[in-house]
C-alpha cells in the first residue's frame, strides 16, 4: 500500500481537528458575549495566532460619557423651558395692559380684604363691605391725585420763576469759578440746546400724541383695575376655588396649601410697604417744609408712590426733592435735603423694612435690583412696581412646595416601611 494516501489521511484528520477547535471556540465567545460561561467539562482549547476575533461594536448611547449624556439631557431640556418661557413673555408682552390691570388689582386687593373682613366681623354683609371698602379705598386714592395736580397747578408760577432764579445764580457760579467757564460759552449751550429742541420739533410732537395714547391705555388700566378689584373683594374665595380645579388632581393638595401661604405673603408685603412709604413721605416732607422748599407735599405725595419701586423709587424721588431745593433754595438748602433724604432711607433700609415686613417677604437685595430691572425693561414702571412682590411670592410657593414634596416623601417611605398586620 502506497504512503501518500496515509499523508493525504493524516492532513485531512488535522485540518479537521483544527475547524472542529474553531468552531468551539467561537461557541465559546458567543456564550461570553450573552453573559454565560462555559459549560462544565467542556475541554476549552486556545484559537491558533493566526485567527482573529472581532469584538461586536457597542451600543451608541454606552459610548458617549456619562457626563456628556447628563449634559445633553439638561441642555435639551433647558432649551425646552427656555421656549416655554418665551412664548409665555410674548403673550404678556401682547396682553400687558390687562396683566398689569390685573396685578395692580391684586395688590390694592392685599391692601383692603383686611378692612373687608374686620367690616364682615363686624356683621355687615359681604356686598354693603365689599362696596364701602371699595369706594372709601378709590376715593382716597382719587384725592391724593387731584390734591397733588392742584398743588402742582397752584406752584409752577411760582416754581417756574425760582427755576430760572436758580439758573441764573447758576451762571453767576460758573462764570467766578475756577472751572474757567466763559459767558460765551454757556450762550452756546444755550444755543445748542435751542437748535436741538427746534430740529427734534417733529419727535416732541410725536412724543405728544403718544402721551396721549399712553393717557388713553392709563384710563383704560384703571377701570379694569378698579372692576377687577371689587370682583376680588367680593368674590376672591370662590375665584380661587375656581383656579384650583384648573390644576392636575395630583398637584392641587400642594397648590391649595401654597395659595393661602402666598396671599399671606403678598399682604404682609403690601401692607409694610404701604407703612414705610408713609412714613418716609411724612419725614421727608416734613423736612422739605422746614428748609422752605417749594412743592414741599407734592414731592412728599411723589416720594410715597415712588417708594413702591423697592431701592430705584427711593433714589429716584430723593434726587427730584434734592434738584427742586438745589434750583429753588441754592446749594446749602440742596445738601441739607440731601442728608435728610439719606438719613430717612437709612433708617427705613436698617430698621422699618426689617421690622415691619419681618422673614415672610425678605428676599436679597440683589434678587430685587435684578427683578426690579427685568420688570422695567418687560413692561415699564408698572412691571418694575410688581416685579418685587411676584418674587416674594415665588419664593414662599417654591420653599412650601420643596417642605411639602419632602414631608409627602417620608411619609410614604414611613407607610413603607411600617409591617403590615397579620
Amino acid at each position: 500500500m502506497s504512503r501518500v494516501p496515509r499523508w493525504i489521511g493524516r492532513l485531512g484528520a488535522g485540518l479537521t481537528r483544527m475547524g472542529e477547535r474553531w468552531e468551539q471556540r467561537r461557541a465559546e465567545v458567543e456564550k461570553e458575549r450573552a453573559g454565560t460561561e462555559p459549560e462544565p467539562g467542556t475541554d476549552v482549547q486556545p484559537l491558533p495566532e493566526h485567527v482573529t476575533v472581532v469584538q461586536a461594536r457597542p451600543d451608541p448611547a454606552q459610548a458617549v460619557p456619562w457626563g456628556v449624556r447628563v449634559a445633553a439631557e439638561v441642555g435639551w431640556r433647558v432649551l425646552v423651558l427656555a421656549g416655554t418661557v418665551w412664548v409665555l413673555m410674548q403673550i404678556i408682552s401682547a396682553v400687558r395692559l390687562v396683566v398689569l390691570a390685573f396685578v395692580a388689582a391684586l395688590l390694592i386687593t392685599a391692601l383692603l380684604q383686611p378692612t373687608v373682613a374686620r367690616l364682615r366681623g363686624y356683621g355687615l354683609p359681604r356686598g354693603p363691605a365689599t362696596a364701602l371698602t371699595a369706594i372709601l379705598g378709590f376715593v382716597i386714592m382719587g384725592l391724593i391725585g387731584w390734591f397733588v395736580t392742584w398743588q402742582v397747578m397752584e406752584n409752577i408760577d411760582t416754581l417756574s420763576k425760582q427755576i430760572q432764579d436758580g439758573i441764573d445764580q447758576l451762571r453767576k457760579w460758573l462764570l467766578s469759578s475756577p472751572f474757567h467757564v466763559t459767558d460765551k460759552q454757556i450762550n452756546q449751550i444755550a444755543k445748542n440746546l435751542r437748535e436741538a429742541v427746534g430740529a427734534n420739533t417733529e419727535q416732541i410732537t410725536s412724543a405728544g400724541l403718544q402721551g396721549v395714547t399712553v393717557v388713553v391705555e392709563a384710563l383704560t388700566g384703571i377701570l379694569l383695575a378698579i372692576f377687577s378689584t371689587l370682583f376680588l373683594l367680593y368674590d376672591g374665595r370662590r375665584i380661587w376655588e375656581w383656579t384650583l380645579r384648573l390644576v392636575p388632581a395630583a398637584a392641587r393638595p400642594g397648590v391649595a396649601g401654597a395659595g393661602p401661604r402666598a396671599w399671606r405673603t403678598l399682604t404682609a408685603y403690601v401692607r409694610g410697604t404701604v407703612l414705610v412709604a408713609l412714613i418716609d413721605a411724612i419725614f421727608i416732607g416734613l423736612g422739605l417744609y422746614f428748609l422752605n422748599v417749594p412743592l414741599a407735599v407734592p414731592l412728599a405725595v411723589f416720594i410715597f408712590l415712588f417708594a413702591f419701586i423697592p431701592l430705584v423709587g427711593a433714589v429716584v424721588s430723593g434726587a427730584l426733592a434734592v434738584v427742586v431745593a438745589l434750583v429753588t433754595q441754592g446749594v446749602f438748602t440742596g445738601v441739607m435735603v440731601l442728608l435728610v433724604v439719606l438719613a430717612v432711607q437709612q433708617i427705613e433700609g436698617h430698621v422699618l423694612q426689617p421690622f415691619i415686613l419681618g422673614r415672610a417677604v425678605r428676599v436679597h437685595p440683589l434678587a430685587v435690583v435684578l427683578a426690579v430691572a427685568s420688570g422695567g425693561l418687560v413692561a415699564g414702571i408698572g412691571g418694575a412696581v410688581v416685579a418685587v412682590p411676584l418674587v416674594a411670592v415665588t419664593n414662599t410657593v417654591v420653599v412650601y412646595l420643596r417642605a411639602y414634596a419632602r414631608e409627602q416623601a417620608r411619609r410614604q417611605a414611613a407607610a413603607t416601611d411600617t409591617p403590615t398586620p397579620p
